[in-house]
């Protein structure tokens, strides 16, 4: 749909530009007389201040406020050296904190070889005295009676603890009497402390 194309008036646009320099030409008028009667008034001012400071006392501050001003001063100053000295106190706190951290993961890991080597040393005499116990069990009963006589009763008994019965029974049936008693009481008195409940 094509639209109805309206009609210029005459004369409109050049009503417009008459207006415009009317406007500058007032404005251009008007403002070289203000700015000199802006100055005027600006230099009034500033010598009006001048006059003002020049004729102002100097000020002086009264002596409780300097004693004030210093004390303030004077705890600034503290306050200052404290801060310092919680910074300096922090930094050492935390090389020690760090050094304190080495020394305990040195020490867990001394712990944890110390652990492995026990167990290694346990494992090593657990397997020795089995091997030995195996020994004196395919020992004839007489021999090992003989063997076991000469022995202290705690190692002895020991040893018979580990042995399976039919064996250990052999060895004491071949003791004398006192000896098999002593083992006996040591087998028996093994377990005494332990709980019962």
């Amino acid at each position: 749909m094509t639209r109805p194309r309206r009609r210029r008036q005459p004369g409109r646009g050049t009503l417009v530009v008459i207006i415009g320099l009317l406007v500058g030409s007032a404005v251009v008028r008007l403002g070289g007389d203000a700015g000199q009667a802006w100055a005027s008034v600006t230099d009034k001012v500033a010598q009006q201040e001048t006059n003002e400071a020049e004729s102002a006392p100097s000020c002086k501050t009264p002596d409780d406020l300097r004693a004030m001003l210093a004390a303030f001063e004077a705890r600034e100053s503290r306050l200052d050296d404290r801060e310092a000295a919680l910074r300096d106190r922090m930094q050492a706190l935390q090389v020690a904190d760090e050094e304190i951290s080495a020394k305990l993961a040195a020490l867990e890991e001394a712990e944890s070889s110390l652990r492995e080597t026990i167990a290694l040393a346990d494992s090593a005499s657990e397997t020795d005295l089995d091997r030995l116990t195996k020994v004196y069990e395919s020992m004839k009963p007489k021999q090992a009676a003989a063997l076991f006589e000469e022995m202290d009763p705690n190692f002895a008994a020991g040893f018979l603890g580990r042995m399976r019965p039919e064996a250990a029974a052999q060895i004491m049936a071949g003791l004398s009497p006192e000896s098999a008693h002593a083992f006996s009481v040591v087998l028996a008195g093994r377990n005494a402390g332990v709980p019962r409940e």
